[in-house]
């Protein structure tokens, strides 16, 4: 027995002095493999799109709310007699120490071989591996899943059944069905997945698979289930082909994917998507437009064909690139606006309000105010809103109108829902916007927080619940899917760590998830108790929801500099969910996401005298830098937390720049709402929300999201001199 300490959470099972590992691996290190558990160990790394918030909310256009960050409604209730602690002690007050067994070291060794892709290797590394009974079965999964991604081996089909039938009902086991899906259908055998039965959890390419393999056994497919199950991967790509071909798909179908897929600026997609809809000559035809436009469309006639027309639409869209757009807007208006039908033109307008938007050009909404009532896309729709907030005197009749345009789903999420409330309010309809108010108000997130200030109710955390009990924590630490998730965690495989425990919480009740989460705090494993926790429904447990880890040596940081300790709080909540090692796609890394690059500057800026790029990750060194640089941007930026938690995520120069381009002061909520860049916005509006909540459990009063988002004047664009 080991007396529980903290264990500063990193990606557990690291080698080096950097990476100092927890007490439990080091104790197993020295028991069973020395430092040969290290091979094989990666950094866990952040997703481009959105990092964190990738779990919180999904990007602009999504179908899914983006703003029901934190989940379940609740009774907002009086702070009165709760205060959730800065660290809640785990529930047990000890740690048992267990060694893994000696084929641990067999399934290490398997997964460096199955990276390297050293497959005879793996494959005499399955039989050794085997007798790990928690982790052992990974090896024999990467093996297998070899033969279903590899077109060019025989696939293990009997060997693949058995371990789907001997590990039903695991992680794995429906990874492996999906991935045999997906390697039937596209090697032509089409009846065996209805044999295999559903998947748990399903990516865009089994759900193409899926599709495809229903069109091609006589099942009927919806155009509609095709088009939001599409992504662009091979699966995809070939259950487009075919449900083109056979007119699953009409013509008009494939038009808006073309113009959603124009709409997100990726080039090779477009190409790929455009290949379906136009022929070879066609495709001539498009090369040159993307190519140059407006040579494209010099001295052409009206179009006839529908192609034609199609053509010609993309040809006038593209002219909204680039830095000639007032002029480009001229000459379609008075070249082409009565050439074109009339959804045709209201769409190539769109696309001007679209791209201006993005470029925080107030003309926007104006090119806007030019596509009529059609129907845009998701992502087109909300900035045609956006675009309108940031108007000097915001036309709520328009706002109103332009929501109301959305689809069903789309109107419904708590962004709009909110932003609609507001626009009746400005129309005088006081009642119909207290019901709206009312339908988001107990939900906790960031335009839950405004609607319920908006209703005047004082802003307050819900009642915390009944304590997790012993029982609780017990038989959530027998359950074998986060017990496997808890020895990959050790390894520091945070990529299998991940989705094994969250495809443990599934089915789980509220109880059931706080015991989880519990038992990640005991393991120290902080931001699966944050995730864990965000699932529950009517009992929600703020001391997991936001974990205050550290021992309050964050806030120590923060008030050396005059920085608010829960601004601080919020801010490393959503960039690194209290990893220590997280690393970002783009190079950022520790607890509060630094580019080396920045790092070195704070260090040098604040007289650092041990500083060293191996040292980025370590508690102490990150946070002095961390709160350094936040403070330094803080003070760059009028004191704006808005601008500073901008700027902290995209660098300090875009919110100079988006500020500049202000035409009369704008709420903070307006403001953060249309920020041009799906992480950032969202990266502030989270931060923000979280700071709010942490500000309550830290002082025990209530808070305003409101006053702290204040107000964005304009201000002339000047030199920043911040990395």
């Amino acid at each position: 027995m080991l007396a529980n300490q903290e264990r500063y959470q990193k990606s557990r099972g690291k080698c080096g002095s950097a990476l100092v590992s927890p007490a439990r691996l080091s104790l197993w290190l020295a028991l069973t493999m020395g430092l040969v558990a290290c091979a094989g160990a990666e950094k866990p790394v952040l997703p481009a799109d959105g990092g964190i918030a990738a779990e919180q909310a999904p990007a602009a256009g999504s179908s899914v709310p983006q703003d029901s960050v934190l989940g379940g409604a609740v009774q907002v209730a009086s702070l009165q007699g709760y205060v959730p602690p800065l660290h809640a002690a785990p529930s047990s007050d000890t740690i048992q120490i267990v060694p893994p067994p000696p084929a641990r070291k067999f399934v290490v060794d398997a997964r460096e071989a199955m990276q390297k892709k050293q497959w005879a290797t793996l494959d005499r590394l399955v039989p050794a591996a085997k007798p790990d009974p928690q982790l052992g079965v990974y090896a024999e999964y990467w093996s297998l899943r070899r033969t279903l991604q590899d077109p060019t081996q025989p696939v293990a089909n009997e060997a693949i059944g058995r371990f789907l039938q001997n590990n039903a009902g695991t992680y794995l086991a429906d990874r492996l069905k999906g991935d045999w899906v997906v390697a039937a259908v596209r090697a032509g055998d089409y009846g065996l997945p209805a044999k295999l039965g559903p998947l748990v959890n399903m990516n865009s390419a089994e759900n193409c698979s899926l599709i495809m393999a229903q069109h091609m056994t006589g099942q009927r497919v919806k155009a509609l289930d095709a088009i939001d199950a599409f992504q662009p991967n091979s699966a995809c790509w070939t259950m487009l082909d075919q449900l083109a071909e056979s007119k699953v798909l009409a013509r008009k179908d494939l038009e808006r994917l073309l113009q959603a897929t124009l709409e997100t600026n990726k080039a090779s997609n477009a190409q790929r998507m455009a290949a379906v809809l136009f022929d070879g000559a066609g495709m001539v035809q498009y090369a040159a437009i993307m190519k140059d436009p407006r040579k494209w469309l010099e001295g052409r006639k009206a179009p006839r064909t529908n192609a034609e027309v199609e053509l010609t639409t993309i040809a006038l869209s593209r002219l909204a690139y680039g830095d000639k757009r007032d002029q480009n807007a001229a000459y379609v208006e008075q070249h082409w606006s009565k050439v074109l039908p009339k959804d045709n033109m209201h769409w190539v307008w769109s696309q001007f309000g679209l791209v201006a938007a993005l470029n925080v050009d107030l003309k926007a909404a104006d090119w806007y105010r030019r596509s009529g009532n059609t129907r845009l896309t998701d992502y087109n729709h909300a900035w045609q809103v956006r675009a309108e907030l940031r108007q000097p005197r915001v036309d709520w009749d328009w706002v109103a109108k332009a929501i109301r345009r959305m689809s069903s789903r789309q109107a419904a999420e708590p962004v709009w829902v909110y932003w609609y409330a507001r626009a009746l309010e400005a129309q005088g309809n006081k009642a119909a916007a207290i019901q709206y108010y009312q339908s988001i108000a107990a939900e906790l997130n960031f335009y839950g927080q405004l609607a319920g200030e908006e209703l005047g109710i004082t802003p307050a955390l819900p009642p915390a619940p009944a304590p997790v009990t012993r029982a609780e924590l017990a038989e959530a630490r027998a359950n074998p899917g986060l017990q496997r998730a808890i020895a990959l965690f050790d390894l520091g495989w945070r990529p299998e760590a991940v989705p094994e425990w969250n495809f443990a919480l599934r089915g789980m009740s509220d109880r059931q998830l706080l015991a989880a989460a519990e038992l990640a705090r005991a393991e120290h494993i902080y931001d699966r108790v944050v995730n864990t926790s965000l699932q529950t429904k009517q009992e929600v447990d703020f001391s997991q929801r936001f974990i205050a880890p550290f021992e309050g040596r964050v806030t120590e940081k923060a008030r050396q500099i005059n920085l608010d300790p829960a601004w601080v709080y919020g801010l490393i909540r959503q960039e690194s969910r209290f990893i220590m090692d997280a690393r970002s796609r783009v190079g950022a890394s520790g607890l509060m996401q630094l580019m080396p690059a920045t790092a070195r500057w704070v260090a040098r800026k604040i007289g650092m005298k041990d500083f060293s790029p191996a040292s980025v990750n370590d508690f102490d060194t990150n946070t002095v830098l961390g709160t350094n640089y936040l403070r330094m941007v803080l003070n760059d930026l009028s004191g704006s937390e808005v601008l500073a938690t901008a700027g902290y995520n995209a660098g300090p120069g875009r919110p100079v720049q988006w500020r500049s381009k202000l035409a009369a002061p704008v709420e903070g909520a307006i403001f953060a709402e249309t920020i041009p860049f799906t992480e950032t916005r969202l990266y502030v509006k989270n931060v923000m929300s979280n700071a709010t909540y942490y500000s309550m459990m830290f002082t025990g009063k209530p808070q305003s999201l409101k006053q702290r988002l204040g107000t964005i004047a304009p201000a002339p664009r000047k030199k920043v001199d911040l990395p």
